[in-house]
């Protein structure tokens, strides 16, 4: 199971950070993932942590947003900077059981999915 948390409404230029709490199962081996999906859209990747540890981001956000965790995977966080009005959307933390050595950016890949949190950036 997992949970995100965190979103809110920020000026842009502003930061935040979102967590997803995981639970019910061991994720270690698991890629976590964040994706986003703003009004009208499809949901797209945002940046995921493979099983083994490596990072990988959308284009969109390298250099702003980077993402972490413990080896357990327990929680993983999304910190978020310098945030731009079109980082809005709803925001989902999802778990790929094969992604132990690389990240997919597809979301029909993940397998678990938890609810999404709003993230509104105002210009």
């Amino acid at each position: 199971q997992l949970q995100a948390f965190g979103g809110g409404s920020v000026q842009a230029g502003g930061s935040l950070r979102l967590s997803c709490a995981t639970s019910g199962r061991t994720f270690t081996t698991y890629a976590l993932g964040w994706f986003r999906q703003a009004p009208g859209k499809g949901r797209e990747f945002v940046a995921a942590i493979s099983g083994s540890g490596s990072a990988f981001y959308d284009d969109s956000v390298k250099g702003r947003f980077t993402i972490s965790g413990d080896n357990a995977k327990t929680t993983v966080y999304l910190q978020m900077s310098s945030l731009k009005p079109e980082d809005t959307g709803v925001y989902y933390c999802a778990a790929d059981r094969e992604g132990y050595t690389r990240a997919s950016v597809d979301p029909h890949q993940y397998d678990h999915w938890g609810q999404g949190t709003l993230v509104t950036v105002s210009s």
